[in-house]
């Protein structure tokens, strides 16, 4: 599959992904954006979701573990420094059927997280496999 042109804001969204993550892995450094792939294979409840998100995006110390903190601090200026990121959410199947409520306010938080940084013109993308 061949990555969207990343350094487009204005295409920024959350997306599926389908094949290797290493086209995502290349276009984020080709558009000088940050890069990283959290594991959601394993996740059995929004604990381990949120263990997970912060963890691999080094999400600043006053990240609460809820999905109000996390909608806080995606849209922290500090935490996304000054360049854009490319989030891939990989495995993210089990848990989206198992847990189809959190996965949907999983999915709009990020998506709200894309618009804010639209709008400051930061490229922000999330990829689900």
């Amino acid at each position: 599959m061949k990555a969207p042109d990343l350094a487009n804001v204005e295409a920024a969204a959350v997306r599926s992904w389908r094949g290797a993550v290493e086209p995502l892995r290349a276009a984020s450094e080709r558009a000088h954006l940050t890069f990283t792939t959290c594991d959601l294979g394993q996740a059995k409840d929004r604990a381990a979701v949120f263990a997970e998100l912060d963890r691999k995006l080094h999400l600043p110390e006053h990240f609460g573990h809820n999905w109000d903190a996390l909608a806080d601090v995606l849209e922290d200026r500090d935490w996304l420094g000054k360049s854009g990121r490319v989030i891939v959410l990989a495995g993210v199947a089990t848990y989206r059927k198992d847990h189809p409520n959190d996965w949907s306010t999983l999915e709009d938080i990020l998506a709200e997280a894309v618009e804010f940084w639209k709008e400051l013109h930061v490229p922000f993308w999330v990829f689900t496999t």
